[in-house]
């Protein structure tokens, strides 16, 4: 008897031992999971600030892209400025000269002279046009300080105060921005 009472004592340790043994492995089998769950999060997290930090980079690659392409737009525009801006005194000259030829009377070589010109002016000016230079035309405008500069300022009743009466330079622009300012006479 003592025997079978021996081997239900160790029937009952070890159903004592497997129980604890298997409390253990789950316990130890929840922690597992629980890690891998918590690690789980982290990378998603990881994941979706990797994610924005990407999407942030492209966005800022794609404006600085613009960026980039509108400068060059703008460069290529507004590169011939001042080559044309030195260019202005010519069409100036040029326009002088026509109006010193018709105050000269009907002289067959000065009319000749006067055409030659012309034809010179309009050709600048087909030029000018080509790249974007235009004449501002400003007679009877009002004075605008962005645009125009005053040089003498002349009584006139007949016409609204700051009124452009007179040229005394021609202004021009190129592609819509100023090239250069005119010079003009208004009313007070």
């Amino acid at each position: 008897m003592n025997k079978n009472k021996k081997q239900q004592n160790e029937i009952e340790n070890e159903d004592v031992l497997d129980n604890s043994t298997e409390e253990i492995v789950k316990e130890n089998l929840q922690e597992e999971v629980q890690k891998d769950d918590d690690e789980l999060e982290l990378l998603r997290l990881e994941n979706q600030k990797l994610k924005e930090d990407f999407l942030r980079a492209f966005a800022d690659a794609e404006n600085v892209k613009k960026r980039c392409a509108q400068e060059i737009e703008k460069n290529n525009k507004y590169a011939i400025a001042d080559f044309a801006k030195n260019l202005l005194s010519v069409a100036d000259n040029l326009h002088r000269a026509i109006e010193a030829v018709d105050n000269e009377a009907g002289n067959d070589s000065c009319d000749a002279l006067k055409k030659g010109v012309e034809l010179t002016e309009a050709e600048l000016m087909k030029v000018f046009a080509k790249f974007g230079i235009s004449k501002m035309e400003i007679m009877g405008q009002v004075f605008d300080p962005n645009f125009h500069q005053v040089i003498q300022e002349v009584e006139d009743a007949t016409k609204p105060a700051g009124t452009i009466i007179a040229e005394l330079q021609t202004g021009y622009m190129i592609n819509g921005r100023i090239l250069r300012e005119a010079m003009v006479v208004v009313t007070k």
